[in-house]
């Protein structure tokens, strides 16, 4: 049993690069609250965070950047180089990780938690866990998802692999290992499988909220079980004349999930959503040039916002063409501001918003919540 009562939890790890995040996102499409304990790691060691000052103490401020925060890049020379080093670190951070994990927990609503973290077992955590998923790719893809995605050179990428414990140990420890080379489809079907022989009783597919506007439009969750349907709207509303098909389509449910809206059941609007971090962002708007825009947009965007306020997000990031944002009427009505990276106040949210922010897109802001996780003690 986990230590939560009334909560299910699934403590997924695995090495670097192999796609542990895909398979959290994968768990989330199926109903469970995901938790991301590398992306608090980061966060406890922000500038105000609880453990900043105490890192500092630790390796020194050569550490910090030009702006007071701590520059992962020089930390992580050092940790990644120094094994004595990454136990310091990890000695700040791991006890803060905790609290915040169990902050989280006790205040979801939903009954099944996945906790994703790559030290899981090194941590303690893994003890507190109901069952162990493991993640796993031959060392040569992990390599190249490094130098590829990450843009991390050879010799940094083959350091990085090989300062962590082989993926064996993580093998032995598992109740279930998701081999994550092959398509999202492979990793999809393993993973539905892995929760059904948990869950027999469950949907694979999540029951799908509506709501409606005027009586008119139906806004619509929807899950990989959509693919094709969204792949076609993709094609047929696509500027550049690009063609989607259903592999493209469940690439995308690897790291968001989409939000439907239907008028007299056709797909009439569409917009891709992700969660991380405690940072909600949605982009990809797509909509019928008839609808009226600011109807649509409260309607999905009420969606979005309850959504991720269940999941305890902070803020929300929103980014669109500049042709919708000219409508300023729209989005003050929609208590949405204009904003730029560098004017968000919250590393995190900054963080969030240089992943994610489309190229030709500008940034809208709405901020959720006033308490945050991980705030100075």
């Amino acid at each position: 049993m986990s230590a939560w009562s009334g909560k299910f939890v699934i403590g997924l790890t695995g090495n670097i690069a192999t796609g542990k995040s895909v398979v959290r996102k994968m768990l989330e499409h199926l109903g469970a609250y995901g938790i991301d304990a590398d992306a608090l790691a980061h966060r406890a060691i922000a500038k105000g965070a609880p453990g900043y000052q105490p890192v500092v103490e630790e390796f020194g401020k050569w550490i910090l950047a030009s702006d007071g925060q701590v520059n992962r890049t020089r930390l992580g020379r050092i940790v990644f180089a120094e094994p004595e080093a990454l136990v310091r670190l990890e000695a700040i951070v791991h006890p803060l990780v905790g609290q915040a994990v169990d902050l989280l927990v006790h205040r979801s609503i939903q009954k099944v938690i996945v906790i994703e973290a790559i030290k899981l077992l090194e941590s303690g955590l893994g003890s507190v866990c109901d069952t162990i998923w493991v993640s796993y790719v031959p060392e040569e893809i992990q390599l190249a998802r490094l130098t590829q995605k990450r843009k991390l050179s050879k010799a940094a990428a083959r350091q990085r692999v090989r300062a962590q414990p082989p993926q064996g140990k993580k093998i032995a420890a598992a109740d279930l290992v998701i081999r994550n080379e092959g398509t999202f489809e492979d990793t999809w079907q393993q993973v539905v499988e892995g929760w059904l022989s948990l869950f027999p009783e469950a949907e694979t597919i999540p029951v799908q909220r509506e709501a409606a506007v005027r009586g008119e439009l139906l806004v619509e969750r929807a899950g990989p079980q959509q693919a094709d349907e969204i792949a076609a709207y993709l094609t047929e509303h696509s500027d550049g004349g690009k063609r989607y098909d259903r592999a493209d389509v469940m690439a995308f449910f690897g790291e968001k999930a989409f939000l439907l809206l239907r008028a007299d059941e056709e797909l009439v609007g569409l917009v891709g959503w992700q969660i991380e971090n405690l940072v909600a962002r949605a982009a990809n708007v797509t909509l019928d040039p008839a609808l009226p825009l600011e109807e649509s947009m409260r309607v999905m965007m009420q969606e979005i916002e309850s959504a991720s306020r269940e999941l305890q997000c902070e803020a929300l990031l929103l980014f669109l063409s500049p042709e919708m944002v000219e409508q300023e009427s729209v989005w003050r009505n929609l208590e949405y501001q204009r904003r730029s990276i560098e004017s968000l106040s919250v590393r995190a949210w900054q963080e969030a918003a240089k992943e994610s922010m489309p190229p030709g897109t500008v940034m809208l802001f709405k901020q959720l919540r006033e308490d945050r996780v991980l705030r100075p003690i």
